[in-house]
């Protein structure tokens, strides 16, 4: 039997379509958040392009929470002082 052949797209054809950093896209392939890369010689890396299109069309329909602002007063260099009081 021939099973169906799936189109692969190299790393520069994915950062046309995902604007976002390398580290980035590993990060979130390590978490299960990026569909994952696979080689198929040792210095050639693809994606899936079935399933990067099923990504970004899941996050078209899907909302993203924004990240919570940092608390700047815990922070370890440069710490914010406390505001002048006004007797």
């Amino acid at each position: 039997m021939i099973s169906e052949l799936r189109r692969t797209i190299r790393r520069q054809q994915l950062r046309e379509m995902i604007p976002l950093a390398d580290s980035t896209i590993y990060e979130m392939e390590q978490r299960g958040e990026f569909p994952q890369r696979f080689a198929l010689s040792a210095r050639c890396v693809v994606w899936d392009l079935a399933e990067v299109e099923a990504w970004l069309q899941q996050r078209r329909t899907t909302p993203i929470r924004r990240a919570q602002h940092p608390d700047v007063a815990k922070r370890k260099t440069r710490p914010v002082k406390g505001r002048d009081r006004v007797p």
